[in-house]
């Protein structure tokens, strides 16, 4: 039975390049997917391009493929990445640089764009549709239309198949999905199209993909494995083995550290989940809530009866949009009354916002050590604690009312209780919020092209 490798080499822009590096030496897989966008990543990247034409890409992918190419070039191991961010032919033309710098010989590289909706995003409500907030419910962009900066769907794997039967020995693409990095090498080794016939197997594509895309996450890391875990500082990232009949091996590097188990595959199973029974993505859906899981090996988990539905005819469109400033500030305070020194410098802070009349769209004022985390479902105990930590932030519309939370927060080393420390100050920084909606994917002007090195 035809068996095809793949693993991921990342979860996210700055993880551990190591992982990457020693599973292209020392596994047999035959791809590698690289994530690197989170949901507002777009928005920053579309800034960045705004200022700089040639910029808008994730620039660790010049470092990561300096690293990589030299290996997985030679083991003819392909990578797909979605490092393009909101300039996908520009991240390819820098790799193509690399290429020749490194004397790798000729190479093909598939760039996938057309996620980018913002463009044209007035021509698509100009057709009746509405882009709802699917968190509050308001119904269109009207209220935040001058403030938008960036509106990115998530699309699926058709290009990057497109680009692997046209020969491309690398995918480098925009806002694809997380999944799309894997389900496309999947489809296009077992010659899959979306009929009804495979939806059954897409399916199982996506449900691997969700279990390997978060790199060290199904290995270990974020885990209540964290005890157990084998040398973490050495950490192996997954490696699925997926077999023509839908079904699928979770592992990991060999001589790897980490752990892999069927609680961590649990784990990451319902990791950013509404649904378990409806895992929608542009590729497919997956019913979480079908498969079975067995342990066969040490750090070997087989992964049995995906199923799923079709592919949704709408994509997520995730819309970056300036929501104000985030004014922030950090105080310590030392034993002895630690604590009662911190809720004295609360009291502090928000008479002096009183004095100022500040005003704020959302202010939080936590302690460190003993409620940052938890909020108010933590007891906030009177002990006697070493320290305790005064974290004050607050979101404001302009930003110097920003800077006042800012600069009140330094006085309180001078003017706070005896003890009191405080670091560099912290700057203002605008909010980039996101209006997570859905567009037709129709309506959708997805783009691809296969860029040679000779």
């Amino acid at each position: 039975m035809k068996k095809v490798v793949i693993g991921s080499g990342s979860a996210f822009w700055g993880d551990l390049l190591e992982p990457a590096v020693e599973m292209a030496e020392r596994s047999d897989v035959q791809y590698i997917g690289f994530d690197h966008l989170a949901e507002l990543t777009m928005a920053i990247l579309n800034r960045m391009k705004a200022k700089n034409p040639e910029s808008g890409y994730i620039q660790d992918i010049i470092p990561w493929m300096k690293k990589l190419l030299p290996v997985t070039v030679p083991k003819g191991i392909k990578m797909i990445t979605n490092a393009g961010g909101a300039n996908p032919p520009q991240a390819a033309l820098e790799v193509k640089k690399l290429v020749k710098d490194l004397n790798l010989g000729a190479m093909k590289i598939g760039v996938v764009s057309g996620d980018d909706i913002l463009p044209y995003i007035d021509d698509i409500r100009a057709q009746g549709w509405k882009f709802k907030n699917l968190d509050t419910g308001e119904e269109d962009i009207e209220s935040i239309r001058e403030s938008i900066v960036a509106a990115n769907a998530y699309i699926g794997a058709d290009l990057i198949i497109k680009e692997l039967k046209n020969g491309a020995d690398m995918i480098i693409a925009g806002r694809v999905s997380d999944n799309a990095l894997y389900v496309g090498p999947l489809m296009y080794e077992f010659g899959w199209d979306y009929s009804e016939e495979y939806t059954d197997r897409i399916a199982a594509a996506v449900t691997v993909g969700h279990i390997i895309e978060c790199s060290a996450c199904v290995t270990g890391g974020m885990s209540n494995m964290w005890k157990v875990s084998e040398r973490p500082w050495e950490i192996g990232f997954p490696v699925a083995e997926f077999y023509e009949n839908g079904e699928a091996v979770i592992t990991k590097t060999p001589d790897s550290g980490g752990i892999v188990n069927q609680w961590t595959v649990k784990e990451h199973l319902l990791y950013e989940i509404m649904d378990p029974a409806n895992y929608l993505m542009p590729d497919g859906i997956g019913d979480f809530t079908a498969l079975h899981l067995t342990e066969e090996g040490r750090n070997r988990v087989r992964v049995t009866d995906m199923k799923g539905k079709k592919r949704p005819d709408n994509l997520k469109v995730c819309i970056g949009y300036r929501d104000g400033f985030i004014g922030e500030g950090l105080a310590f305070f030392p034993w002895p009354d630690a604590l009662e020194k911190a809720k004295w410098a609360e009291k502090w802070v928000r008479e002096r916002f009183k004095r100022l009349n500040v005003k704020f769209k959302e202010l939080r004022i936590d302690y460190v050590g003993v409620n940052m985390l938890h909020g108010e479902a933590a007891p906030v105990e009177d002990k006697d604690l070493n320290e305790v930590g005064l974290r004050i932030a607050a979101r404001t519309e302009t930003y110097p009312e920003a800077d006042v939370v800012r600069r009140e927060a330094t006085h309180l080393w001078t003017m706070g209780p005896i003890g009191s420390s405080f670091g560099v100050p912290m700057n203002v920084r605008p909010v980039l919020a996101l209006w997570p909606s859905l567009v037709p994917r129709e309506l959708v002007r997805v783009e691809s092209q296969l860029m040679e090195v000779s």
